[in-house]
Parts: C-alpha cells; sequence; structure tokens
C-alpha cells in the first residue's frame, strides 16, 4: 500500500448530492479495504451524510458546490474533509431549533471521539472552510 491515498469527488449543493457523498465515501473505503460490515463504514457513512447535509443546507446558496476529501495517511490514519465555499463556521444551534434539526455537528463530534478521533476546522483558499475529521485506520487482519 502506498504512503498516502487520495480520493475527492466535488458535487453541487443540492439534497440528492449527500448520497453521492455518501456512495463516493463507501466505495472508496470498500476499495481500500474497509469491510461494508465494519462499524467504522456506518459511522463514516453518517459523518459524511452530516457534514455533506450541513454543507447544503447551512450554506445558503453561497457555496454551490461542496467537495469531500478522503486521505488514507501510512495505513494509519484515515481523514475525511468536506469543503464549502461559505466563510461560516459550523455552530450548535439553540436548543429549541433542535428539536427538529441541528444536531448534526454533535452526531459528528461524538462518533469522531468514540472512535479515538478528531475534528477539525481548517480555512479553504476560497475563503470557505473544510470540516475534517480524523480517525484512526484499522487496518483489516489478513489470513
Amino acid at each position: 500500500m502506498a504512503d498516502q491515498q487520495e480520493a475527492t469527488i466535488t458535487l453541487p449543493s443540492a439534497p440528492a448530492s449527500v448520497t453521492a457523498a455518501r456512495r463516493h465515501v463507501t466505495d472508496t473505503l470498500r476499495a481500500w479495504g474497509l469491510p461494508e460490515d465494519a462499524d467504522a463504514m456506518g459511522s463514516l457513512r453518517l459523518i459524511v451524510s452530516e457534514l455533506a447535509t450541513n454543507a447544503v443546507q447551512h450554506t445558503f446558496g453561497r457555496s454551490p458546490t461542496f467537495t469531500v476529501d478522503l486521505r488514507l495517511e501510512g495505513a494509519e490514519r484515515l481523514c475525511l474533509g468536506v469543503t464549502d465555499s461559505h466563510p461560516g463556521r459550523p455552530r450548535r444551534l439553540p436548543a429549541a431549533v433542535q428539536q427538529d434539526n441541528g444536531r448534526g455537528l454533535l452526531i459528528i463530534r461524538t462518533l469522531t471521539a468514540e472512535s479515538g478521533g478528531r475534528l477539525r476546522i481548517t480555512p479553504a483558499p476560497d475563503g470557505g472552510k473544510t470540516v475534517w475529521v480524523e480517525l484512526p485506520w484499522l487496518p483489516v487482519p489478513t489470513g
């Protein structure tokens, strides 16, 4: 395996793109050796769904596309990032609003922490941001 593997997809900021982002992550991770039924696969699908949904719903038309990046670094760490061109950073919504939505970031933080990873937000070159989730890569046992 190479020291680093990467996969990227840019999608329109539309609800149907959330499914496409999830499929891209699933297909890539499967190709990199993560079994379909692994707990990490389910967590990563949910994380990318939440991040992509945020990129579609909370950019208020200021990000016509979003990009999903996957990097497997040295078979030790998986980085999943979603970039949009909206300058605002994700924030928790008030509890009253959270009855219908607004729990995505909490879900992402919880799944990331439970997996021994970390969440970080970095500025993007176009003035937007990338929300990164970094998780330990659990190699698939061989033979």
